[in-house]
């Protein structure tokens, strides 16, 4: 056995251990082996046999490895059990990688409380360590210290982790007031149909940003003239990320900038809330006009407290749902879900929630939610669609449509912003949902759902892949869902944390 599979196994080993809550020495004892074995196991150190393997698989429930070569994670999946207690909502995924981003703009220290520490925010981080920046993890709660260098080494750019997440386009904002000529790697990121990258690519002309972006090439090489813009800036788009950037090439512009059909979403709030912080100057936050006051420099220290995923709490909401469940949500940002709890109120979910309260960033509004069993959910009168906030966010959508799959009727669910994500409802179909496809955008769901189990390929996509998972857990029986790296991307712990509530979801990893 080479050494690289030893410590990859020992890691393997020591994650299935620490979530049973177990120590070497209590793992030892199970074994009828050493504390010492164990600590030379984790750290590679131990040849190890396939018998001594599957002893510890049976110890810690887990199926250690799958002898294959494709290296993947898989969830395997024991459904058709009733969930019960409460969860507490993450950090969120689309502020942090943007407020990462966003980190570039500031020559002092950031302390960022609250990070999420998931696969996307893992690639970011090593994209920035390649290029100088010095990150540190400063506890188990997600403190993330970041210090940059006085000149970033961009040439040196970790193209493999910036390929593999859509968010390298958001460093064009902040660096083209920095740098006159750099290129980063071809955003990367979910498989979901042509998403251009024009709408920022119009933004950030204002400032003096040129962009030579092939189809399909390795890297965009951007040229900077950094200028002030001559007009209020029309955004073509009302995406997040093209706000974002936006607003971030305003930070860093020494005068005072107009942004109109801004999103207003949760992501651009908190990046404005952490601009705030390092003295630039906003007005609108919240809705779709931004008037932004920048800074010719920014060089200080700076905390900010990320707040809470409101589509990780849409994602609990659908688990309770779909397993007939009830739980309570802690910290929900509520602000961005009501859309969402008005539309299932209309189909007579039930739930219950407490008082609002601030989240630790001292703006985000939040509340505890109870999710009860609703055996009478109805389909909705009018099709689920996605809209700008404050409407249904684009990414809450798939948790809707999973929804609708417990609702006696037929349900509209039109997913236009995306070309490819409303096919990925009909691997639905396999576990036993009535889907049918209309066109690339639409679907029909007809509930409610006759579940069974099945043995899947997660769609090369992050909600798709979770809204398959959770109907797993409504499939009495066992099912397999392979390749579960795009959860990994977005959910800190998601399978440990349903199995908090009483899913049984035990990870298999291929080596």
């Amino acid at each position: 056995m080479s050494e690289n599979y030893k410590a990859r196994i020992g890691k393997m080993i020591q994650s299935q251990r620490q979530a049973r809550n177990l120590t070497q020495q209590q793992l030892a004892e199970q074994l009828g082996t050493s504390q010492s074995a164990i600590n030379r196991i984790e750290k590679g150190n131990q040849n190890i046999s396939l018998e001594m393997l599957a002893r510890i698989s049976e110890v810690l429930s887990s199926d250690i490895i799958s002898l294959n070569s494709g290296g993947k994670t898989n969830f395997r999946v024991n459904g058709g059990r009733r969930l019960s207690g409460e969860i507490t909502i993450k950090p969120s995924k689309n502020a942090a990688v943007g407020l990462l981003c966003a980190s570039l703009l500031n020559s002092g220290k950031t302390v960022f409380r609250n990070m999420a520490r998931i696969e996307e925010v893992n690639r970011i981080i090593e994209v920035l360590s390649s290029i100088g920046v010095r990150t540190r993890w400063l506890n188990d709660r997600g403190d993330l210290e970041i210090n940059p260098p006085k000149r970033l080494k961009l040439d040196q750019i970790d193209a493999v982790a910036a390929k593999k997440t859509r968010s390298i386009i958001m460093f064009l904002g902040p660096l083209l007031h920095q740098y006159r000529e750099f290129r980063i790697p071809y955003a990367g990121g979910c498989n979901l149909g042509k998403r251009t990258v024009e709408p920022h690519l119009a933004g950030l002309r204002h400032f003096g940003l040129t962009v030579d972006a092939v189809c399909g090439a390795d890297f965009y090489q951007a040229h900077a003239r950094s200028q002030s813009p001559r007009e209020t800036i029309v955004l073509t788009e009302r995406g997040d990320t093209v706000t974002e950037n936006v607003l971030m090439a305003a930070a860093l512009h020494d005068g005072e900038t107009t942004i109109r059909n801004a999103s207003a979403n949760y992501a651009v709030q908190d990046l404005c809330f952490y601009l705030e912080k390092m003295g630039v100057k906003i007005d609108g936050i919240g809705t779709t006009v931004l008037k932004i006051r920048g800074q010719k420099q920014i060089n200080k220290t700076v905390e900010y407290h990320v707040s809470e995923d409101p589509i990780e709490a849409m994602s609990f909401v659908a688990a309770a749902v779909v397993t007939d469940s009830e739980i309570t949500l802690r910290r929900v940002p509520i602000e961005f879900v009501e859309v969402e709890l008005a539309n299932l109120t209309e189909m007579n979910l039930q739930f219950d929630k407490s008082a609002e309260y601030k989240s630790g960033n001292g703006r985000t509004r939040l509340v505890d939610l109870t999710v009860r069993r609703s055996p009478q959910l109805t389909a909705p009168e009018i099709a689920l669609k996605p809209m700008p906030f404050p409407g249904i966010n684009m990414d809450n959508l798939p948790f809707l449509g999973l929804i609708a799959t417990a609702a006696t009727g037929r349900t509209l669910v039109h997913d236009w912003a995306y070309e490819n994500r409303a096919i990925y409802f009909t691997e639905l179909s396999k576990l036993g949902a009535n889907v049918e496809l209309v066109d690339p955008h639409r679907v029909y769901i007809t509930g409610p759902t006759k579940w069974r189990a099945a043995d899947l390929v997660a769609p090369p996509a992050l909600r798709p892949s979770v809204v398959v998972m959770l109907a797993m857990l409504a499939a009495p029986g066992v099912s397999i869902l392979r390749d579960v790296y795009n959860i990994k991307r977005g959910y800190e712990d998601f399978a440990e944390r349903l199995n908090s509530l009483g899913a049984d979801i035990t990870t298999i990893n291929e080596l």
